[in-house]
């Protein structure tokens, strides 16, 4: 940053003044689990079982898929113990190897992950709201109403935000808590966990089923590093941070090999595989029509969790941009009252709005996976151009990273990368025509980089 026209020095960057820190470890922690768990938990096993066609696999995709995101938690908790900037994942990238790369993932996050994956749920919160309740309002209604009012209590401040989100995600815990406890003591005929093993012989055939079924695995998980993004609005971040994700997505990995053990022990492979809504279900199994209700109540509260949380976090991302000079000045603004940036969560919600209200939303998330793995593989990457910095700068560990270090690195987080691009690679090879567009829109955000470049170095 550049000193401003009168002389004073701008505020430090890895400090904003204007941002306080009032985020504490349990609310972190929340933020963690609400910007993994949505609605494809209670949905997507039936996915994951129709690729692999016994419970014993399905359990192992979804336990292989925890231990991706852990993987995923241990590299980005180094990373946030190393650099508390504001925007996280948008520091890394900046930090590690250029500011294009930085300024490339917030042009995606507004365009194409955040706002398409909320426009999607959005509209998936209205649907269930209205089949709870018959109110005589139409969709469209409905999810103004709700990014408007999770809006405006984000604008009231981080701590507003934070604690609602704490609520929510509570309510979700208990939602999930429900269908596993209904799945495990209410059904009365059980299907067999143990056998078979496989449904077919071991083979390529059976690698590519499963290297399919770990897709929607991987896409559920996503959502951890979001809470990288207010980093500067968590007290002690070097610390708490770092615990927030390792706890975060343990309780996560606990909730959802929960759901899906229920959900084959109620329905079985076979079963699972044929219902769209195995959570509702299973408590239609479990508890009749008003099991079902409920568990639609609960999706419901999952799906407001995940608008409130990415609503709180993404944002800052925006913000970062701004206060480096690569996006308009005025989106890194902060609220003098509630120390928040207001234009950042309001320029996010509006484009949210007009996603959905489109119906185009359908279309982005087709490219979203391949947008958001790039970026989680090159953030995997920057940690080690950090590691080999400090040990040509400081032989022993640095006071920068004294905060958490990635068990067995680096193989782990070599793992996490590997896995990452060849998650990208095979939705190229399936998905083509939509990937095409997903890095068509990352490709146009060269050159308003290179707007944004420009003019910040004409300035200085």
């Amino acid at each position: 940053m550049t000193s401003e026209p009168t002389g004073i020095a701008a505020p430090p960057k890895e400090a904003p003044a204007q941002l306080r820190r009032q985020v504490g470890l349990f609310d972190a922690t929340m933020i963690v689990m609400g910007g993994i768990v949505g609605a494809g938990i209670f949905i997507n096993p039936y996915v994951v079982a129709r690729q692999v066609h016994t419970p014993v696999l399905i359990l192992a995709v979804w336990g292989a898929g925890g231990m991706v995101a852990m993987m995923g938690a241990f590299t980005y908790a180094e990373l946030a113990a190393r650099i508390q900037d504001v925007g996280g994942q948008y520091a890394y990238l900046r930090e590690a190897f250029h500011p294009i790369a930085g300024f490339l993932y917030g042009w995606v996050l507004l365009l194409v992950i955040q706002t398409g994956g909320m426009a999607a749920v959005t509209v998936t919160f209205a649907r269930y709201l209205l089949e709870l309740t018959n109110w005589p309002v139409s969709e469209r209604v409905v999810a103004v109403v709700t990014i408007v009012l999770l809006t405006v209590v984000n604008c009231f401040g981080v701590r507003a935000g934070s604690r609602v989100q704490s609520v929510l995600m509570v309510l979700k815990i208990g939602a999930i808590a429900a269908l596993v406890l209904a799945g495990m003591f209410l059904i009365r005929s059980p299907f067999p966990l143990l056998h078979p093993v496989l449904s077919r012989p071991p083979s390529i055939d059976l690698v590519t089923a499963i290297g399919a079924a770990m897709v929607p695995v991987l896409f559920a998980f996503g959502g951890w590093q979001t809470a990288n993004f207010i980093a500067t609005e968590i007290k002690a971040p070097r610390c708490n941070l770092s615990r927030a994700l390792v706890m975060g997505v343990a309780g996560v990995i606990v909730l959802y090999i929960g759901v899906n053990f229920v959900c084959v022990r109620a329905l079985g492979a076979e079963g699972l595989a044929a219902s769209t809504v195995p959570a509702s279900s299973v408590m239609r199994l479990a508890m009749g029509n008003t099991g079902a209700r409920l568990i639609a109540m609960g999706i419901a509260i999952s799906t407001l969790g995940f608008l409130s949380q990415s609503i709180l976090t993404a944002p800052r991302v925006y913000f970062a941009m701004a206060n480096d000079g690569l996006f308009f000045k005025a989106v890194a603004r902060v609220n003098t009252k509630t120390h928040v940036p207001t234009l950042a969560i309001v320029m996010q919600s509006a484009l949210t709005l007009v996603i959905a209200l489109s119906g185009s939303y359908e279309k982005i998330l087709n490219y979203v996976v391949s947008m958001d793995f790039i970026f989680f593989g090159l953030t995997g990457a920057s940690l080690f151009v950090f590691r080999r910095r400090e040990a040509r700068f400081a032989p022993a560990p640095s006071p920068e990273s004294d905060g958490y270090r990635v068990p067995a690195h680096p193989y782990t987080t070599g793992l996490f990368v590997v896995i990452c691009w060849l998650v990208v690679i095979n939705t190229v090879y399936k998905y083509p025509a939509n990937t095409l567009l997903g890095m068509g829109i990352l490709a146009l955000g060269v050159p308003v980089y290179v707007f944004w470049a420009r003019r910040t170095l004409g300035k200085e």
